[in-house]
């Protein structure tokens, strides 16, 4: 419902209030722009906040503390069996969210951004109509849009909404279930399911495609599916789903693996398949706004849009969706509107997977380096041969770099291993900054670290890593 029929006069409307959308707006508003910010959530953040990015790592820090203290004993150190207090547990996660929400209403005030929060319809390419606020509509001069994406639903007829959760309503932790079903093995079904293993979940998984991790270079995800094949009750890949209904005893699903069939009852199914971008019920029918085959926002590199008053930004816009790829446009377009020379133009986004052990990537991957028919040399340093891994005992770990076989720079690098998530940036800075590896070699890195793996890996690619010997 529509409260009052006032018009506002915006000069930068920005909607969205997540990663993207809040950066956008206080960029816009350092830069002298008055900013009018539209989210429908009572707290800004958006889903990276909320619901997605910091309270699913808020519990995979309690994941990897209980599989920390459960490993203890391999050190001769011998700790009671941790229990667990659901209660106490979401309002930890719920106090880190808010926290974190408050301090961006804190930035948003001190920057003067004016914040509304009601739900933006776009009647046409000047015209926003608010719903459920004591503005009616607002007239801007430009506008971002940050409206992020949602959870991808699975057909009614294969899986029925009334038998699974999504990895929104997963973080809510209302129980543990004896036994969970997670239907996709990509990097969030597969963080929320060591989050519900640690818990005391029995975990199983099914994925469609041939391997864990569709699109990571395969001696990363190797790693993790090791340990993942101990933590987990079962991995099923190239499963496709066929059925599910409900039950007296949870949610009976079948699906096939091969010629095998399975049947089997499970107390929860988590369905995670990817994400889709929020662009419907936007009213972009109404702008020359275009849309691609898969509901995406086209842009240019300043991330304006066909129509040149609106911009947009995050996942709304394409892949890859992350967070931090939606904060660096939301930069780029502001300083867009204020009339600077700013592009997207990056050479390498890291991409992270939080689980135990971390995977992270940044560039180009040795896979497509085949596939685009590059001239590479490939480094792989085993953390086996790393003393900080070792003295952790986390020796799993992989650091891998692919170079230019003629001018040794540096277009891609691959990091299994604990903090992998951490290490990842000196390689983005190395790409964007167009290093070889033989800088990155010669760079004396601190000892005893998981970051000398970098520097033994430059080493490889062209001739041998110290700790390593290749005869």
């Amino acid at each position: 419902m529509v409260v009052g029929e006032f018009t506002e006069e915006a000069e930068l409307l920005v909607i969205g209030g997540g990663p993207g959308g809040y950066v956008a707006a206080f960029r816009a508003a350092d830069l002298g722009i008055p900013t009018v910010l539209v989210d429908q959530s009572p707290l800004l953040g958006g889903v990276c906040l909320r619901e997605g990015c910091i309270p699913s790592k808020a519990l995979l820090h309690v994941a990897h503390l209980l599989e920390e203290v459960r490993r203890a004993g391999d050190f001769g150190v011998s700790l009671s069996q941790p229990s667990i207090d659901l209660d106490r547990l979401r309002a930890w996660k719920q106090s880190v969210v808010e926290r974190l929400c408050g301090g961006i209403d804190t930035l948003a005030s001190k920057r003067k951004v004016r914040v509304v929060h009601a739900r933006a319809y776009l009647e046409d390419s000047r015209t926003v109509r608010l719903e459920n606020s004591a503005v009616s509509r607002v007239r801007f001069k430009n506008a971002i849009l940050a409206t992020g994406s949602r959870p991808k639903q699975l057909p009614a007829s294969l899986l029925p909404p009334d038998c699974c959760i999504n990895a929104t309503t997963a973080l809510d932790l209302n129980d543990i279930p004896k036994t969970l079903l997670v239907v996709g093995a990509g990097y969030i079904g597969l963080e929320l399911g060591q989050v519900y293993a640690a818990l005391g979940s029995q975990v199983t998984v099914i994925e469609l495609l041939p391997r864990i991790l569709p699109g990571c270079d395969d001696d990363l995800a190797r790693p993790l599916g090791a340990r993942l094949k101990k933590q987990f009750a079962a991995i099923h890949t190239g499963a496709k789903l066929e059925g599910a209904k409900k039950t007296a005893e949870g949610v009976e699903v079948a699906f096939r693996v091969g010629e095998q069939e399975h049947r089997q009852v499970f107390d929860r199914v988590l369905v995670s398949v990817g994400r889709q971008p929020n662009s419907d019920s936007l009213g972009l029918e109404n702008t020359k706004l275009k849309l691609d085959e898969r509901g995406f926002i086209q842009v240019d590199p300043a991330r304006r849009t066909a129509d040149r008053h609106i911009y947009a930004i995050g996942d709304v816009a394409g892949e890859p969706m992350l967070a931090h790829k939606a904060s660096r446009e939301g930069i780029v377009a502001a300083e867009a509107i204020a009339g600077r020379q700013s592009v997207f133009d990056v050479r390498a986004i890291p991409a992270v997977v939080y689980t135990s052990p971390q995977i992270a990537w940044c560039g180009v991957t040795e896979t497509e380096a085949k596939q685009r028919g590059l001239n590479v040399k490939v480094g792989r340093f085993a953390w086996g041969a790393s003393g900080r891994a070792i003295t952790m005992g986390r020796p799993e770990g992989v650091t891998k770099i692919i170079a230019d076989a003629d001018s040794r720079l540096v277009l891609g690098v691959g990091i299994v291993g604990e903090n992998a998530g951490d290490l990842i940036s000196e390689a983005a800075l190395a790409i964007e900054m167009g290093a070889t590896t033989d800088d990155l070699a010669m760079t004396i890195h601190p000892h005893p670290t998981t970051a000398e793996t970098i520097m033994e890996a430059a080493e490889g690619v062209f001739g041998s890593a110290i700790h390593m010997f290749r005869g």
